[in-house]
């Protein structure tokens, strides 16, 4: 692209072909510009109900990735926290409904969903959590699907699911994008309301909908009534095992114990076919319906019971193309008149989010360091192999050659400290480059260079299929052992102690590079004193 400036119009620029740009509007007229300002609250609020965001407008102003106002985003989770806490453990809903998996902070496509699934102002919708993490719009599919339960407190339910807790939602990405957009305090408003979210649902008194399963504690629904829901997410228990446990990859398989320890997740447990049908029979049930993994097309069907000729379990996942990388489908099931239809979509184009929210200016001094100190030491290196080899000496006298050694010295450590900038940048641009997605693709548990340069198309070429991806992200859908602060010093201290043994690195190479270009001093100094 090459552009010429015009001469009598600074800000007039005529690129090739012919094409005119102005550096005071977009080059890109295709792109529709972000929304920049925040919503006043005449934009926000609707007329017909004051207090009740004007939910055209805020579908359209998150998906131009506007913001609200600290005040707002406070008053839309404030009002929707005493219709959450009205509402039982177990929600008991009648058809028809549409029931939606893992969302998992990807604000776009949740659009595409309501698309899918039917207007929310004449369908009755159940979630079945994880509404963070993972992606980088969460905070706007939160608030979008509060204002959603603040206009419907009866058609429109929310369940919790693992990630609507402080342990996960600190160690992912939630709360870090609650203090870059907003502030710790709409981060605490938000963990407060998701304490108090149902844990489960009775639909049309058939299936038992959860977000992860069933636990060897849970005999009857009674028992999910009786749990204590106000709180963080404990490690074990009833309340743990409904939004973390797993069924068995073999789930159809006879051969299976009905539970088992989930080594996948680091908590729960592992539930089998046998386990599942005797609950359902006990409970006069007839499936559970539950979210919590990833599927290639958006939702499983698993093993039909002997009993009722129904599969035993379903799992439905509503998040396309997981973190960008997984390439799935995602799926919502819609229950009508006894008839289940899974409807499937795709997902949708959105804006780009550098790793943890980081500016590119931050992202980008590891790579633009390690390039300048490349550009030095290219330039340091201009001794031909004949230069290198010359051991011609001269003699000086003694003040001259005193002066000399002093210079040389300090003209060789600024040349090996170029070389120490140059290792240093580069263990910077390596770390840059982690990404735990990735990472196990390459021999070395590391990426391979480059592939970051590469953009999406780099990273849907090393990971080529959804069962790799899926492989490759298992040790993110654990329960981290620590927080996200702890995990971060940790993280430093491999760092320095990398970026302290490429410093104390011996470099001959450059060291001998150094030697020669110093030794120009004193061979200068001679000639100059023969003349």
């Amino acid at each position: 692209m090459i552009l010429t400036k015009d001469k009598t119009d600074p800000t007039k620029y005529v690129m090739n072909g012919n094409r005119t740009v102005y550096t005071t509007q977009r080059v890109n007229t295709d792109v529709e510009a972000p929304a920049f300002e925040k919503a006043t609250d005449e934009q926000l609020w609707s007329k017909e109900r004051p207090g009740y965001p004007d939910l055209p407008f805020l579908r359209e102003h998150f998906r131009r990735e506007g913001r609200l106002t600290e005040g707002q985003a406070k008053a839309i989770l404030a009002s929707v926290l005493p219709i959450l806490r009205s509402e039982p453990n177990l929600l008991r809903l009648d058809a028809p409904i549409t029931i939606c998996g893992d969302v998992h902070g990807q604000y776009y496509d949740l659009l595409k969903l309501f698309e899918v699934g039917g207007d929310p102002s004449n369908t009755q919708y159940l979630f079945l959590g994880d509404y963070v993490d993972r992606g980088y719009f969460s905070i706007e599919c939160v608030l979008y699907l509060w204002s959603f339960k603040l206009w419907y407190p009866t058609s429109f339910f929310l369940m919790r699911g693992n990630h609507e807790c402080r342990h996960l939602s600190e160690y992912f990405t939630f709360k870090l994008e609650c203090e870059k957009k907003y502030s710790l305090a709409i981060y605490d408003l938000c963990m407060e309301s998701f304490d108090c979210l149902p844990l489960a649902a009775i639909v049309n008194q058939q299936f038992l909908c959860v977000h992860g399963g069933l636990s060897p504690d849970l005999k009857t629904l009674r028992d999910i009534e009786k749990i204590n829901r106000f709180r963080e997410i404990p490690t074990s228990g009833i309340m743990c095992d409904l939004l973390w446990s797993d069924p068995y990859e073999d789930f159809d398989s006879d051969q299976n114990p009905k539970f088992d320890r989930n080594h996948v997740r680091g908590c729960s447990y592992f539930f089998s076919y046998r386990a599942t049908c005797q609950f359902l029979e006990k409970n006069h049930l007839l499936s559970v319906i539950r979210a919590h993994e990833a599927q290639a097309n958006g939702y499983r069907m698993y093993r039909k019971s002997s009993e009722t000729g129904f599969p035993a379990l379903m799992t439905i996942f509503s998040a396309p193309n997981y973190v960008d990388v997984y390439g799935n489908k995602a799926a919502v099931l819609s229950y009508d008149k006894s008839v289940l239809n899974i409807r499937q979509f795709n997902a949708s184009p959105h804006p780009y989010w550098l790793p943890n929210f980081m500016n590119v200016f931050h992202w980008s001094l590891p790579f633009v360091g390690e390039k300048i100190t490349a550009m030095l030491l290219a330039i340091l290196n201009i001794c031909s192999q004949e230069e290198l080899n010359d051991d011609t000496s001269y003699s000086v006298s003694p003040a001259i050659a005193s002066e000399a050694d002093h210079r040389r010295e300090i003209i060789r450590k600024k040349i090996l400290a170029v070389g120490k900038m140059s290792r240093t940048f580069s263990v910077l641009r390596e770390n840059s480059e982690l990404v735990m997605e990735l990472k196990s693709k390459s021999g070395s548990n590391k990426l391979p260079i480059g592939t970051l340069e590469l953009g999406s198309e780099g990273i849907r070429k090393a990971i080529t299929s959804f069962e790799e991806a899926r492989r490759s992200d298992i040790e993110n859908e654990r329960l981290p052992p620590t927080t996200r602060a702890k995990d971060e010093t940790m993280q430093m201290e491999v760092t320095t102690s990398k970026l302290q043994d490429a410093i104390d690195q011996d470099d001959p190479a450059l060291g001998k590079i150094a030697d020669v270009i110093i030794q120009s001093s004193p061979n200068q100094a001679q000639k100059e004193q023969a003349f």
